[in-house]
């Protein structure tokens, strides 16, 4: 079983924000295998279901971006799941927008959510689906910047980042996380 975790932000007003990619990954992947989102349970909305053979929950934390770890913690030791299988889908400032990066493990970066995870989990340790979302002009601030919309310049090259973010946890469930990689990476 797979615990699959989309961070963002909970509340209409963060909905369609450049932090809230995880959550919208979240909900394609689970409008692609009719899996509803919708119980409250360890500080987060979940939906069960399978996705292939595998069994998966999904997630979207509702602690706030910043204390996301808590939840899947939460998950984690409710569902006994071992690090390995909780992937968990977020967006990346230190990509281009539209980038898609998959990975086994690694660092936080710059990141507040994963830090979150990193320490809540106690491991780098697990697989993990990234999506650029550019940086903020330098006069910017980085939390104002996070938290507005895509101009539609970028809007397209997210949306395709996000179908094939979705391309790419189904082939790491179902083939792994390196042949993911190797296909969806780019």
């Amino acid at each position: 079983m797979y615990i699959i975790a989309g961070l963002g932000n909970p509340g209409i007003r963060y909905q369609g924000t450049r932090h809230n990619t995880g959550f919208y990954v979240l909900d394609l992947l689970a409008r692609a295998h009719g899996i509803k989102i919708n119980k409250a349970k360890h500080k987060a909305i979940l939906g069960e279901g399978r996705i292939g053979s595998e069994k998966v929950v999904l997630a979207k934390p509702q602690t706030f971006m910043n204390l996301s770890g808590e939840s899947i913690l939460l998950l984690k030791q409710w569902y006994h799941t071992e690090e390995d299988h909780i992937l968990v889908i977020y967006d990346d400032i230190d990509l281009d927008p539209g980038v898609l990066r998959i990975r086994a493990s690694g660092s936080a970066g710059t990141h507040n959510g994963m830090r979150s995870v990193l320490a809540c989990l106690r491991t780098e340790d697990f697989p993990r689906v990234r999506i650029g979302i550019g940086r903020p002009p330098a006069d910017r601030d980085l939390a104002d910047y996070v938290l507005s919309r895509f101009p539609e310049e970028e809007a397209g090259l997210v949306r395709e980042a996000c179908d094939r973010a979705v391309k790419g946890v189904e082939c790491v469930l179902m083939q792994g996380t390196e042949t993911a990689m190797s296909r969806y990476n780019g």
